[in-house]
Parts: structure tokens; sequence; C-alpha cells
């Protein structure tokens, strides 16, 4: 009865910090950013009652070890599907479906290159440097609309076990960062820009479709995106930590539930979970000896993972209100 009335009061906590923070989105800037106030006056306090109430519905639903990976992809590719359908939308309907009211190509090194080419719309890095402050590598679990495609593309069941190619990880990121600065500074034309990151978006397609679906694991998140590259290295200014404990009886049995790559045997042995690891917490179910647990600097290992809930389902839900295109 205790554990009920607990995992209430936290859904209940996800609602009320939903709903305070969607509050402030709907009351303070001039042009509404909720997409239901666009549509129908007042409409964005019903949004803003909608979205607090899946938010609460979700926290209690991830609650449940057993069923939280489940529920994770559900809620993940949810977003994935209504972040996408909006700019739909706002291609064949209406420019109010789009963020800005204009269109920007939807892959994840935008995030990067974006600002770094036109030196503006500093929003999104804001969001996302915010996000990994408060949630360290949820972006790469919870909030990104790219990844859903890897997680689906690489099925239920790993089929080899791979180390992530932290160098070629670096080279991309930094690839992304030198053509987005030298298109700056020789004043490439917007088009020639959209073209480049059409192409990317592209290949990093192919490479979930083909690679991550032979391999049985993220390739894609893992190995070539660099937005995934950069959480990797900056989750660690969050508090929150994912680790191994000496509880740990090296059977691997979490390799298998990884698609992360971030749990391998040579990991496990040396006692130290990878740098992909995105704090999903997947994994949590497949170790019989409690070995895997979140922290959150003196709380108990219980405590940090509820509040892991708390603050991840709160992004995830605010993200679903307000990021489109």
């Amino acid at each position: 009865m205790q554990q009920n009335n607990n995992r209430f009061i936290l859904s209940a906590a996800v609602f009320a910090i939903t709903a305070i923070l969607l509050s402030v989105v709907q009351s303070i800037p001039e042009k509404p950013l909720l997409l239901a106030e666009r549509l129908f006056p007042n409409g964005g306090w019903l949004q803003v009652m909608l979205i607090s109430s899946y938010g609460a519905f979700l926290s209690f639903k991830m609650q449940f070890r057993e069923s939280r990976a489940i529920w994770r992809i559900r809620s993940w590719t949810f977003f994935s599907f209504v972040f996408y359908f909006q700019m739909l939308l706002g291609i064949v309907a209406d420019s109010i479906f789009l963020f800005s009211g204009k269109l920007h190509i939807p892959v994840p090194a935008i995030l990067i290159a974006g600002p770094m080419y036109r030196f503006s719309s500093w929003f999104m890095i804001i969001l996302f440097l915010s996000a990994i402050l408060v949630a360290g590598p949820a972006w790469c679990s919870h909030l990104c609309y790219f990844g859903p495609m890897d997680a689906a593309a690489s099925g239920n069941r790993k089929k080899k076990n791979t180390a992530p190619n932290h160098l070629l990880r670096i080279s991309i990121l930094l690839i992304t960062v030198a053509v987005a600065l030298v298109l700056r500074f020789i004043s490439g034309s917007g088009n020639f820009a959209a073209l480049l990151a059409i192409l990317f978006g592209v290949i990093g397609l192919g490479v979930i479709l083909f690679v991550s679906r032979k391999r049985g694991y993220m390739y894609h998140c893992t190995n070539l995106c660099p937005v995934g590259t950069v959480v990797s290295r900056l989750k660690y200014i969050s508090p929150f930590r994912f680790r191994l404990t000496e509880s740990c009886t090296k059977c691997y049995a979490c390799t298998k539930s990884c698609k992360y790559q971030a749990l391998l045997p040579e990991n496990i042995d040396n006692c130290k979970i990878g740098s992909t690891c995105t704090y999903c917490g997947d994994c949590l179910i497949s170790c019989k000896h409690s070995a895997l647990e979140y922290r959150f600097m003196n709380l108990t290992a219980e405590n940090s993972e509820r509040l892991w809930i708390i603050i991840t389902v709160t992004l995830h839900s605010i993200f679903l209100a307000v990021a489109r295109v």
C-alpha cells in the first residue's frame, strides 16, 4: 500500500511541476508557443492540462521496472511521431504548426551546426544544455526525435557486441562543426547548407535501416550522431550518475538489454559503465543482484531513481508540448 502511495505521489509531483512550467510558457510570451493556443483562444490551457495528465500517467508507468523499457520506447516514439507530424502539417497545411513559422531541417546535427552557421537561434542550444544539466544524458533516451527510429531498427535481439568507435564519433563531431564554421566564414548559401543537412540526415537514416538493423543495437546513436557525442561528454555536469556496484557478479545479463553498447563485457570486467550510457534504465530489470543503480548526490539509490523519473518525464512532457521544427 505504501509503495502504491509513493507512486501516486510521484505522479502528482510530475503533474504539478509540468503544469506550473507549461503555465509559464502559456502566460508570458506574446506570441503563443503552445500549438493549441495558436489554433483557438485559451486552447493553451487545455493543452497544459492534457500534457500534465500525460506526464502523470507516464511517470506512474515508468516506476515499474519490468515494463519501463516498453513505456520508454512507446513514449519516445510518440514524441517523435508528434514532432514529425506537426512538421508535415506545417509543410502541407499551415506554417502555424511550425515553431517559428519557418521550416528547418529536422536532423540532430543541425542542433549543433545550425547556430554556428547562422550565429543565431540559440534557444535550442540553451534548452539542450539545460536538459543535460538537470537530467544528464536523458536527451539521447527520451528527448531526441531521431533516436526512436534507431531503437526500432535495432530490434529486440542484439547480434553483435562491438564497442563504440570513439575516434569516429569525435571525427564526425569535429567535421560537423568545421563545415558549419567554414560555410559561415565564406558566406555559403542557405540552400547549400540545407542540402548538406538533408544529405547528413539521409546518410543517418541509411545507417539506421541497414547497419543498426543488422547489428541489433543503436549504431547511429552510439557511433555517428554528433549530438550523442556531445551528450556523452557533457553529461557529467549533471549531478546524476548511473553506476555498477560491488554487488556485480559479472554474469553479463545486462549486456543483452543495453542498446547503447555501454554494458559490454569489458565494461563490466572493469566495473565501469561505458560513456554511451544514457541512464535509460532498461538494464535494471535484467540484473538479479541489484548491481545497477542511480545516484544523485547524497540521496539513496531508490530516491535517486525516483528523482530521475520525475525530472526526465517532466522534461519529456514539456518537450512534447513545445518541441516543433
